[in-house]
């Protein structure tokens, strides 16, 4: 029985965090990037206590930020009862070493941060293959860093040279060998698990796919759900999809098509995430159309628009057509100034709130003008191929029927792809698209 006064909720750890701004032209997006961070942080579950930026000329490559700024820290968190210190960039591992070593502070990075919401947020055995791999790219330089307690054995002992290599370094390689085993065994099982992918797409050659991409956090998972009818898991945290989901919906008469929810992309995804998470973010590459999802009452919106694409472009998805979706409007209060301003600039785009399905029914329709380029035409069936026609009302939308004297004339709404079931009774085209 737990005694009365005692707190036994577990304490988080708390953090200071860090931010090196090298332009002061661009200090409004360092204090950006760091807001994200913090995000990034409560999220790994950890406590954020204060935040800094340090305005520099160039990186200290001994610290990465200056000694003095180092001191002041090391004050403050001592006073705060504060554990780490966490970088919004990514520092390189003597750089964490001589923080620990001359300033007693122990440093992370934006990288391990995200690492750590990867891996708590893994659920299936191909996220967690994926995490793994990328922890181990991300460690293995980082391996002295874990053994350096050990280095004061070197030339302890040995040839009278004092060459020899001690118990740290030996260590090392052992490590260093185990983990690029270990490396190896991951890509090989990825690999595999990428070609039952590849065998599953071609069962469903059929059906066209699409992808929902965006910015972590913009509302993919719940807009999933709203096209779907499907309960993805949705939270206010980053990062909370990893798992590719994907589900078949009918958009049209006879249509169907695969949907695909995603990991999010943020700023500077670390390059080891990205190669780690190929088998995933294969749903992206062979989209035929992504839908990429943005958070238009986020004020950083458009920076997040380039992120994401700098992501496609990296993994060789830049190609693929992309229909622009402006989500959560329904945050923009009195500020729908920005959907007027937004629809002139990003033209075509579609803007809709996920959450009450405000405009969701017309963004299917822009879906489905982009995948099938659907358009009107007209028919005239033989009263002897009345068993082509009731199949009309499955592959198409009838919009009138006309009996005549040489058979039923069909005006009806169909996609290309259909089109060729029916070309044989096809009277007229129009190229217009539906609207």
């Amino acid at each position: 029985m737990t005694p009365e006064g005692i707190d036994t909720t577990p304490q988080l750890p708390k953090a200071f965090l860090v931010g090196i701004c090298l332009d002061n032209r661009e200090y409004e997006n360092s204090q950006r990037s760091l807001d994200e961070l913090e995000k990034l942080a409560q999220t790994a579950e950890i406590e954020v206590v204060e935040k800094f930026i340090q305005n520099r000329k160039t990186i200290d490559k001994a610290t990465y930020a200056g000694k003095g700024f180092l001191e002041e820290i090391k004050a403050k968190m001592d006073m705060a009862n504060v554990d780490l210190l966490i970088f919004d960039n990514e520092i390189a591992p003597t750089q964490a070493r001589n923080i620990m070593k001359l300033h007693g502070i122990e440093a992370l990075d934006r990288t391990e941060i995200i690492l750590d919401i990867f891996h708590m947020h893994a659920k299936t055995k191909e996220a967690m293959l994926e995490v793994r791999l990328a922890e181990l790219k991300y460690q293995l330089p980082r391996l002295k860093k874990l053994w350096s307690h050990l280095d004061r054995e070197r030339g302890a002992s040995g040839s009278a040279s004092g060459a020899s290599r001690g118990m740290g370094e030996k260590q090392i390689e052992v490590d260093r060998r185990i983990i690029k085993d270990e490396i190896r065994l991951l890509t090989h099982e990825l690999d595999r698990i990428m070609t039952q992918k590849i065998t599953q797409r071609k069962k469903r050659e059929n059906a066209k796919k699409v992808c929902l991409v965006g910015y972590t956090n913009a509302g993919k998972s719940s807009l999933f759900n709203r096209i779907t009818g499907e309960n993805v898991l949705v939270e206010d945290k980053l990062f909370a999809t990893l798992d590719s989901t994907a589900r078949s919906v009918e958009i049209d008469k006879g249509d169907n098509v695969v949907i695909s929810d995603t990991v999010g992309f943020i700023s500077n995804l670390p390059h080891s995430l990205i190669a780690s998470f190929r088998a995933t973010l294969k749903d992206v590459m062979d989209a035929d159309l992504l839908l990429h999802v943005v958070d238009i009452a986020d004020d950083a919106c458009e920076e997040h628009i380039k992120a994401v694409n700098s992501v496609l472009k990296e993994i060789g998805a830049e190609k693929i057509p992309v229909l622009l979706v402006f989500n959560k409007i329904d945050l923009l209060g009195e500020y729908r100034v920005r959907e007027e301003i937004f629809s002139d600039k990003y033209e075509g785009s579609s803007f809709i709130s996920a959450f009450t399905g405000e405009n969701t029914g017309n963004l299917l329709n822009s879906v489905r003008e982009k995948l099938n380029q659907a358009i009107r035409c007209s028919f005239l069936f033989p009263f002897e191929e009345q068993k082509i026609l009731a199949n009309m009302h499955e592959i198409s939308e009838i919009l009138s029927k006309d009996f005549t004297d040489y058979g039923v004339q069909v005006t009806a709404v169909i996609s290309r792809d259909n089109l060729y079931k029916v070309k044989d009774f096809l009277i007229k085209k129009s190229d217009a698209t539906k609207k």
